[in-house]
């Protein structure tokens, strides 16, 4: 007798179970209580266990098997393509599709539990001279050392975006305003404390930034606004 169970990816397990059964000449029984002298597996009876039931249960468990890591598969496939949807291309950092809802989750959560947060908007000055002067590979490499410098000073809530271009975000968790202003900083004279090398050249990092709260009454468009408008300002009274 030729066992062949086939459609297990289409079909609810107990249909397959019963179908196969049905092929090995078995009687399919119900949950009803057995006697005492019968061991009951699948709902079979010890004296339904012919061999060729048996072969039957071993090929439902392989399909079973064969699901379960299909099944696994397809979760580790589903978890790349978020972190790829999340990811700046050219940098370790999130992108802006990623910063926007990190920080309306953010903000529902400063509505519910109160707990403040904020954003520090970060430009590099006059990056334009680095892709000038040594072409856009190195300004590539620039960004790339940049978000790898602001990643290494983050801790537990916080995040790092790039915004586009030469603009970064970062995000403060369980924070107030007065401590993101001296963590920014503390970032700012990082970022700037050392060059950026590429091969033989360096180059300096200049950065202004700007800081926002995040409350549960601005949107995130706005936070990120009202940093990069806090960003400008401070860069128009440190050059005039």
């Amino acid at each position: 007798m030729v066992l062949k169970v086939t459609g297990a990816r289409n079909q609810p397990f107990s249909d397959i179970r019963k179908r196969a059964l049905m092929q090995a000449g078995a009687k399919v029984v119900g949950r009803g209580p057995t006697r005492p002298d019968e061991t009951a597996f699948l709902g079979l009876s010890e004296a339904d266990l012919t061999p060729a039931v048996q072969g039957a249960i071993r090929t439902l468990l392989t399909e079973v098997d064969d699901l379960r890591q299909e099944v696994s598969r397809l979760k580790a496939r589903l978890n790349q393509a978020e972190i790829l949807a999340d990811q700046d291309p050219l940098t370790p950092a999130l992108n802006r599709r990623a910063l926007m809802r990190e920080l309306e989750r953010i903000r529902t959560f400063s509505h519910r539990y109160g707990s403040p947060a904020a954003l520090v908007y970060i430009d590099l000055d006059d990056f334009k001279s680095v892709n000038d002067r040594f072409g856009h590979a190195a300004g590539d490499e620039a960004l790339r050392a940049v978000a790898d410098r602001l990643r290494s000073q983050l801790s537990g809530p916080d995040l790092v975006a790039r915004i586009g271009g030469d603009e970064f975000a970062v995000v403060f968790g369980q924070v107030t305003l007065a401590g993101a202003e001296a963590r920014a900083r503390n970032l700012a004279r990082f970022l700037e404390s050392a060059p950026i090398r590429f091969g033989e050249w360096s180059a300096p990092i200049h950065v202004s930034f700007g800081v926002s709260e995040i409350t549960p009454d601005l949107e995130p468009e706005e936070v990120v606004a009202r940093a990069d408008a806090a960003m400008y300002a401070r860069r128009r009274e440190r050059r005039g």
